[in-house]
Order: C-alpha cells, then sequence, then structure tokens
C-alpha cells in the first residue's frame, strides 16, 4: 500500500517563519538568524526525512536564510571584499523583514475578512445538530493536536533516539505493511483504558519502523479512528481509540 501526505499546514516559507519568530518569541525587527535557520531546517529535514513532498520554494528559502547567515557571521572588513555592492548601513535582513511585515499584514487582513465572514453567517439560521454522541459526560479541556504538532513530536522523538544522524545504517529488503501497523496501533491504543502518551507508540528503533508507525497514525487519525490530543502548547500528546479498522 503506498501512501503520500503532502503538509501543507504552512501557506508558504514565510508563513512557516513568522510561526518559528512567534514560537520563539523574539522580536520581528531583530531576528536571530542562526536560531532561526537552525529551526527552518530542522522542519525541512524533518519533512524529507518522512518522505513528504517539500516544494521548491521552501528550498530556496532555506539557500536566503543560509546566505543571509553567513554574511552576519562574516567580519565586516571581509563581507566589504566579497561584495562589491556590500553597504556597511544595511542589514542583512533587512529584505527578509520587509517581506515578513508585507506578508504579516495580508495575512491579519485575510484574517479580519474571514472572521467577519464568520460574523455574516450569524443572520441564516442552520438545521438542529443531534448532540446526543456527546451525552453527559465531563468536559475535556483537550484539543486536537495539529499537523505542525505532529511533525514537532516526531522530530523531537529522533532527537532523543538520536536518528538524525544514524551512527550506521543497516540495508534491509523487509517491507513494512502499513495496513498490519494500523491494526497493531489500534490494538494498542484500544487494549489501554483512556488515552496513552503518543512516543509509547514508537518503541521501534529503525528508520523505516518509525516513518511507517507515524503514518499509520496519520491514516487512522484521517479515517477518525483514532484522536490525537495535547492539553496546551508545547504539551505531550495522547492518543485515544475512537473505532474499529473495517474488514
Amino acid at each position: 500500500m503506498e501512501m503520500k501526505f503532502k503538509v501543507d499546514a504552512f501557506e508558504g516559507p514565510l508563513d512557516l517563519l513568522l510561526h518559528l519568530i512567534g514560537k520563539l518569541e523574539v522580536d520581528i525587527y531583530d531576528i536571530p538568524v542562526a536560531e532561526i535557520t537552525e529551526q527552518y531546517m530542522e522542519y525541512i529535514h524533518t519533512m524529507q526525512f518522512l518522505e513528504l513532498d517539500v516544494a521548491s520554494e521552501y528550498l530556496v528559502m532555506a539557500a536566503t536564510l543560509l546566505a543571509i547567515k553567513s554574511k552576519m557571521l562574516l567580519p565586516k572588513q571581509e563581507i566589504e571584499e566579497d561584495f562589491e555592492d556590500f553597504n556597511p548601513e544595511l542589514d542583512p535582513r533587512d529584505e527578509l523583514i520587509e517581506r515578513l511585515m508585507e506578508y504579516k499584514r495580508y495575512k491579519e487582513a485575510a484574517k479580519d475578512l474571514k472572521d467577519k465572514e464568520n460574523e455574516r453567517s450569524f443572520y441564516f439560521s442552520k438545521a438542529p445538530m443531534d448532540l446526543g454522541e456527546f451525552g453527559d459526560g465531563e468536559v475535556s479541556t483537550d484539543v486536537d493536536a495539529t499537523l505542525n504538532d505532529m511533525l514537532g513530536a516526531f522530530n523531537k522523538l529522533l532527537r532523543r533516539q538520536k536518528l538524525n544522524k544514524p551512527l550506521h545504517t543497516r540495508i534491509t529488503t523487509q517491507e513494512i505493511s502499513i495496513d498490519e501497523r494500523m491494526t497493531e496501533v489500534l490494538n494498542k491504543v484500544s487494549a489501554v483504558k483512556g488515552k496513552m502518551k503518543f512516543d509509547d507508540l514508537f518503541e521501534e528503533q529503525t528508520k523505516e519502523q518509525l516513518v511507517v508507525t507515524f503514518l499509520a497514525i496519520l491514516e487512522l487519525m484521517k479515517r477518525k479512528l483514532i484522536s490525537v490530543e495535547q492539553s496546551g502548547s508545547f504539551e505531550d500528546l495522547y492518543v485515544e481509540g475512537r473505532g474499529e479498522l473495517s474488514e
């Protein structure tokens, strides 16, 4: 069974950069290029590790960040020698900051328009919904994890297991079935009363097993057979079963 997933949570590389800047809580007018570049490359490497589609515009932005980082690391005299058109009064980050601010303004304008659309929708009535499935149980404060949260948790898992830069590579012809792994994941989650930690589903140590497990979880979420939740930003992810696989 061949499956392909495309990361479309971000609308482009500028959207990803704004996300990283907000996550690091830094001033957009004083971007720590080295740290932002490192975080940006981690996302790119994670997507490539999972063999997800990475648009060329993301790679172009990666090259731009590395070029800016190089200029800022070079001594002033060496920069003037290497770049004839270099103006010492200009910051290498200025053009990027201008693009980010322009994108941010358009994004905020789009959000305002979306909010107005949602507000306008309240003037129309809709058919009543059946809320019987929610019952009278306790109200949960957990929220569904996004694909960004999933990628972040998976990247942390890889770093903990030191698989970003493996010491050795073992070539094997064994094929791992995503269908079989989906069944194993669902059985493991169903055997637990309540929720289980996301990391507990990744006991295997090989790259193939890790990737197949992650893709199996995404497919189970897509079929609404499991849910992945977290109590707050940067908190641990928890998985809970919602149904059974059909034959």
